[in-house]
């Protein structure tokens, strides 16, 4: 098995048609046809069922993919690092974030990166927590932010935590809701309407476990929003939310505080655990240390 059959392969299922494969990979069609045929051989069954104009993957086909993008962007990431110069003159970051932090930390991290190392290319990915896990897990991305406790985390993940924010309640400043300044305690947001983050989001999981823990269950004014639109309705006087404090901090919102002890999250920088990161990619998480000051506890 040899990994220009596997992109072959890949490309081929992509598309749903040989030809079109081919001039994806820059090849002759029937160069490309008979190294599919010998990867089908060699494996003893057919990959794909082929019909005129028409052609799916065969169950061993859906069993093959998922492994041959895990190893071609395995491949990919091996050549990467090797051709890497020294003092990073070129490379290639992958970063996933969830949308909070894309917003907070991720931009002056970046921008501290590329003033340092300008030739690396940068490649971001936002998303929920457990989008990013799977796109870790596929070999998508070298690196993500996501916020623990993670619903999913494969064997092979590593997530070290950075820091601990602290959640608190946004609200339009004339309209209704809690004093600017005054503690709340998470039972008083039962009387109050709620503007919740789309389903998945981490936000979302996390307010309504702090909900449910005080013994109720909101009920959302409105939800579905991701932070940009979750901050504007709640501007727009449609209800609270509960967002980490940077966030709310830039919005221009009231702020009001959690009681003790407080809400908060967790934010960690993860990655695959059988893979060892590129060195753009282990610098920048170096860097991501050194700001956040997880590399002194």
């Amino acid at each position: 098995m040899q990994l220009h059959q596997l992109r072959y392969f890949a490309a081929v299922a992509d598309t749903r048609h040989f030809t079109r494969a081919a001039e994806r990979e820059h090849v002759a069609q029937p160069s490309l046809s008979q190294q599919i045929k010998a990867l089908e051989r060699e494996l003893g069954t057919e990959l794909f069922h082929r019909a005129r104009g028409h052609v799916t993957l065969t169950d061993a086909g859906q069993t093959l993919l998922p492994l041959a993008r895990r190893i071609l962007a395995d491949a990919d990431t091996a050549r990467r690092e090797v051709q890497e110069v020294a003092q990073l003159r070129r490379g290639r970051v992958r970063l996933g974030a969830t949308p909070s932090l894309c917003v907070g930390l991720v931009p002056q991290l970046l921008r501290t990166f590329h003033d340092r190392y300008p030739g690396v290319e940068l490649h971001i990915t936002e998303g929920g927590s457990q989008d990013l896990v799977r796109e870790l897990g596929v070999g998508a991305l070298d690196l993500a932010l996501v916020i623990a406790p993670l619903a999913s985390r494969g064997p092979a993940l590593v997530a070290r935590e950075l820091f601990r924010e602290d959640l608190v309640v946004v609200s339009a400043p004339e309209g209704p809701g809690p004093a600017a300044g005054a503690e709340l305690h998470v039972a008083q947001l039962r009387s109050l309407p709620m503007v919740m983050f789309r389903h998945g989001y981490d936000l979302r999981e996390l307010t309504l476990g702090a909900c449910r823990a005080a013994g109720f269950e909101p009920e959302p004014a409105v939800e579905g929003g991701e932070m940009d639109a979750v901050l504007a309705m709640v501007g727009a006087g449609l209800g609270v939310a509960v967002v980490p404090r940077t966030a709310a901090d830039r919005s221009g919102l009231r702020v009001t505080p959690f009681a003790a002890p407080g809400l908060h999250r967790t934010v960690t920088v993860a990655h695959r655990g059988d893979v060892s990161p590129p060195r753009a990619a282990r610098e920048l998480q170096r860097m991501l240390h050194d700001m956040t000051g997880a590399g002194t506890r």
